[in-house]
C-alpha cells in the first residue's frame, strides 16, 4: 500500500473530522509505516466546514462577539487568509440549530442576525470574498437577519420597520438598500449547501426543514406563504426570480435570500470545499480513499459530502470504502460506486453510548484495523 487518502466528515454530534482521520492515520502507519497518507477532513457547507478549510489551508481563525439565532451574546469564529483578503465562515456558528435548545426551537422568532455581524466584521478588516457554509441553521428568515445586519432594512406597508425574523416574511412591502455596508459593493460570496430545494412550496426552505427546527404543521404553513410573498417582493424590487433556483431553500431560505443583494453564487458545499482543498489532485496515485459520516444511507448520495468524494475519486478510478456511526441501503451505496461499506458499531447499542466520543472512536479503529488486515493480507498475496 503505497497512498491512501482520508476524506472524513464529522460523526455530529460525537467526534470531529481531524480527531476521526488522527487516529484511523495511526492506525494505517502501524501497519504501513512506509505509505504516503494524505488527511483532508471535509464539510459539505454546513458544521465544520471553517475547520475542514482551516486545517488544510493553514487560515487562521478569527473570533468575534455577535448574536445566535435568539439575539443572545455568542463568540463565532471563521477563517481569514494569510493575505486577509478572504474569508471563510459557516451560518452554523452563529445561527446554527445547536446554539437554540429544543424547547425554544421556533424559526418564527430566529434570525440570522448574528451572521450578518461576522460578515461586516470581516468586511471592516478588508476582507472581500467570501465563502459562507449554509447548512445547520435553525433560521427560516431568508436572510433577512443577516442583511439587516448589513444595513439593510425590510419595511411593512406602513413604512414601519420589521424584526428580521420568519414571521416578519409575509409583511414586507419596501426594502431599503442605502444604509446597506459600502463594502458589499465591492465584495464577492460563494454560498456553499448541500441541498438543491427550491425557496418554498412542497420542497422549499419550510415544508422540508422548518420541522426540524421546531415548527408545527401550522408554522409551516406560514412560513412557506411567507417566503412565496417575499419572493415576489424581491422579484418586484430587484427583477430576480428566486423561487426556481435551485438551492434556494437552503438555511432557511438564506440561500434565495442573498442572491438580489450580494454578488453571490450558489454552489455545492462539498464540490467548494474540496475544490479549495485541492482533492482531485491529491487523489492523483492513491490506491484507496477512506471515507466516512455519521449516518451513511441513500441521502448520502444527494448532495452530502462523502457524495463528492466518491465523485472525485470514480474520475481517477480510485475505490472508496465509506464507515458510519449508522449505515442503512448498503446495497444502494455499492450501486453508487462505493467499493464497501462498513457501520462501526459491534452490535446492538444505545444512541447515547454510540456516539460518546471515545466509544465511536475505538469502535471505528476496531473496524479499520480488520480493513487493513484485509488489505495487507491480499497484497502479500500478490506480492508473493
Amino acid at each position: 500500500m503505497r497512498k491512501i487518502v482520508l476524506a472524513f466528515d464529522s460523526f455530529k454530534g460525537s467526534v470531529d473530522a481531524d480527531e476521526i482521520e488522527e487516529v484511523v492515520e495511526q492506525e494505517i502507519r502501524r501497519m504501513f509505516p512506509a505509505c504516503e497518507v494524505l488527511s483532508f477532513p471535509i464539510a459539505d457547507g454546513g458544521e465544520g466546514t471553517t475547520a475542514a478549510i482551516c486545517g488544510k489551508l493553514g487560515m487562521r481563525r478569527v473570533c468575534c462577539d455577535v448574536h445566535d439565532p435568539l439575539m443572545r451574546p455568542v463568540r463565532a469564529e471563521y477563517a481569514l487568509s494569510t493575505d486577509g483578503k478572504t474569508a471563510v465562515l459557516e451560518l452554523a456558528a452563529a445561527s446554527g440549530l445547536p446554539l437554540v435548545s429544543v424547547e425554544r426551537r421556533n424559526p418564527l422568532y430566529t434570525t440570522t442576525w448574528g451572521t450578518g455581524e461576522v460578515i461586516r466584521h470581516a468586511l471592516d478588516r478588508g476582507c472581500r470574498q467570501f465563502v459562507l457554509g449554509l447548512g445547520g441553521s435553525a433560521t427560516n428568515d431568508a436572510g433577512m437577519g443577516l442583511l439587516s445586519a448589513l444595513g439593510v432594512r425590510f419595511l411593512d406597508g406602513n413604512g414601519c420597520e420589521l424584526k428580521p425574523y420568519g414571521d416578519s416574511l409575509l409583511y414586507v412591502e419596501q426594502i431599503d438598500i442605502s444604509g446597506m455596508h459600502p463594502a458589499l459593493h465591492d465584495s464577492c460570496f460563494t454560498l456553499a449547501c448541500d441541498v438543491n430545494n427550491p425557496f418554498a412550496g412542497p420542497r422549499g426552505a419550510a415544508a422540508v426543514y422548518a420541522p426540524q427546527k421546531g415548527a408545527d404543521t401550522e408554522q409551516v404553513a406560514l412560513l412557506d406563504k411567507g417566503l412565496v410573498h417575499y419572493a415576489d417582493v424581491l422579484f418586484r424590487h430587484f427583477g430576480v426570480d428566486v423561487q426556481n433556483v435551485a438551492g434556494a431553500g437552503a438555511a432557511g431560505g438564506v440561500g434565495g435570500g442573498l442572491i438580489p443583494f450580494l454578488h453571490a453564487d450558489l454552489k455545492s458545499g462539498v464540490d467548494t470545499i474540496l475544490d479549495i482543498l485541492q482533492f482531485r489532485e491529491a487523489l492523483q496515485t492513491a490506491d484507496v480513499v477512506l471515507t466516512g459520516e455519521g449516518k451513511v444511507d441513500r441521502q448520502t448520495g444527494m448532495g452530502k459530502a462523502l457524495s463528492g468524494v466518491l465523485r472525485e475519486a470514480q474520475e481517477v478510478r480510485v475505490p472508496v470504502i465509506a464507515f458510519g456511526g449508522s449505515v442503512e441501503a448498503v446495497e444502494h451505496l455499492n450501486e453508487m460506486g462505493f467499493t464497501a461499506v462498513f457501520s462501526i458499531q459491534p452490535g446492538p447499542v444505545s444512541l447515547d453510548m454510540a456516539m460518546r466520543r471515545e466509544v465511536a472512536l475505538a469502535n471505528l479503529s476496531s473496524v479499520v484495523i480488520q480493513i487493513l488486515r484485509v488489505i495487507q493480507c491480499f497484497g502479500s498475496e500478490n506480492r508473493g
